[in-house]
């Protein structure tokens, strides 16, 4: 066993290494900017020594290995001075350092029928069905996943059986591997699950992109005799089509599209499941949006490859209990009076990217009454949003909210002129308090609030929350 230092282990990712590795016995310590709870209090009960900050001091811990998030970079501060001092004394001393995807790869993806789930958006949620799914077969398995399962209530896991499942990341493994994150897992089962550009900060275009995803492809093992691999493929995307264009070696299976493997009929909250055309199982849940519909496909797919049968994974998914941030109610208040007395809902939600944030809206407006409102509640805070390259989507991605308010605090570009064509159906703050106080006195009863950001949001939630009871 040894011991590793974590460099930025407060992210979800390394946390979740974090606490796989010391769940295998070794012992971990590790550093971050700003140790606060959830995921502090999640390792320190874990037995894991955190310390805030990257001070160069942290040498003296001697771990046999730093372990390196994608948080950290050369970068200097105004005065000259490193931003990860800790960094730099590592390379000076000449001690021994990897990344977070690599050492988990060597560690403890090796020998395991690795799962991998990767796509532009998903990942979590359909890491998470496919994991539940295994459970509900018994095979025990191990998961990665960027987010709380609700099912399991920890976001990674070693498990006794041989697969794991884990959420393939395209983005940069480190400052000195700017491979993306998914071609050190080598799957044996690939999910593809969509694809659209992102990532705007490291990625010059989509094609960039799809070559990334290609050279995941590259690394599952082939089809037939001398293979078991499989790269399983979502049909309506064009962009998926290109990658595999430029050559696949596995078993290919598809879902969505009308002439695929996996496809789907009836409601996104209640459908059959077809397999080769043939109905196989039958889903019905509390999850709303094709989009999840879509996912379900993806996971039984990937649970077909391990023996699961679609029959199986159609019954696993109906008592599967969705992931934290996902469409996550945060309260219900009670306002108005007399007959116009109702309650408003407050959703927390992941969604930042436009295909997101609209995917997310039309799955809940499928399941409103008639009278019933959206309340949109946003930031773009996602590297790719703050830099403006995608604003021309937003009152596209927002067309099926009735209200939309977007918090700019921290942008480089005009929101005010982006969400201009929305007319008086946007607002843009960028205090939250105004942003909390515009909300509050737009809310009616039978209203649904969707707050949307990839990160805290300012607690948002509560402060909504309390603003709606004082009124």
């Amino acid at each position: 066993m040894m011991h590793i230092h974590i460099l930025g282990i407060c992210g979800t990712f390394m946390g979740g290494l974090a606490a796989l590795a010391r769940e295998a016995g070794h012992k971990v310590t590790g550093c971050d900017a700003g140790v606060y709870p959830p995921m502090s209090d999640q390792l320190r009960a874990l037995g894991i020594d955190l310390i805030e900050g990257f001070g160069a001091d942290q040498l003296s811990l001697q771990p046999d290995v730093f372990v390196v998030g994608n948080v950290v970079s050369r970068a200097r501060l105004a005065d000259g001075t490193p931003k990860f001092p800790l960094m730099e004394a590592i390379l000076d001393a000449g001690l021994p350092y990897t990344s977070g995807p690599q050492w988990l790869s060597a560690h403890i993806l090796q020998g395991r029928h690795v799962i991998a789930i990767a796509g532009t958006h998903g990942k979590t949620t359909t890491t998470a069905m496919t994991t539940w799914i295994l459970e509900c077969a018994g095979l025990q398995p191990g998961f990665l996943v960027g987010g709380v399962p609700l099912n399991f209530g920890v976001s990674a896991r070693l498990g006794q059986g041989k697969a794991f499942v884990i959420e393939a990341d395209e983005y940069d493994t480190a400052f000195f591997d700017k491979r993306s994150k998914f071609v050190h897992y080598r799957p044996r089962t690939a999910v593809l699950n969509n694809l659209e550009f992102d990532h705007a900060d490291i990625f010059d275009d989509l094609t960039a992109i799809e070559r990334q995803f290609h050279h995941l492809v590259r690394t599952v093992p082939g089809s037939g005799p001398h293979g078991s691999g499989r790269v399983i493929v979502n049909g309506l995307e064009e962009s998926l089509a290109r990658v595999l264009h430029m050559g696949c070696w596995s078993e290919v299976r598809s879902f969505g599209a009308a002439v695929s493997d996996f496809t789907a009929t009836g409601l996104a909250h209640n459908f059959d499941v077809l397999h080769q055309g043939q109905v196989a199982g039958h889903v019905t849940w509390s999850l709303t949006g094709v989009h999840n519909q879509l996912n379900a496909l993806a996971a039984i797919a990937a649970a077909e490859h391990l023996g699961v049968s679609p029959e199986a994974s159609a019954a696993a998914l109906c008592g599967f209990e969705n992931v934290k941030r996902r469409m996550e109610v945060r309260g219900t208040v009670t306002v108005g009076q007399g007959g116009a007395k109702g309650s408003v809902t407050v959703y927390d939600d992941f969604a930042h990217h436009p295909t997101a944030i609209r995917t997310t809206l039309d799955g809940l407006r499928s399941t409103l009454k008639p009278g019933e409102r959206i309340l949109a509640v946003f930031e773009p805070r996602s590297n790719t949003m703050k830099l403006g390259t995608m604003k021309a989507l937003l009152p596209w991605s927002l067309e099926s909210a009735d209200l939309s308010f977007c918090h700019s605090a921290g942008l480089g570009w005009d929101a005010v002129g982006a969400l201009a064509p929305m007319g008086n159906k946007a607002l843009v703050s960028d205090q939250l308090d105004t942003l909390v106080a515009a909300v509050t006195r737009a809310a009616q009863a039978g209203d649904h609030i969707v707050c949307m950001s990839n990160g805290g949001f300012g607690g948002v939630h509560a402060k909504l929350l309390q603003s709606l009871q004082n009124k």
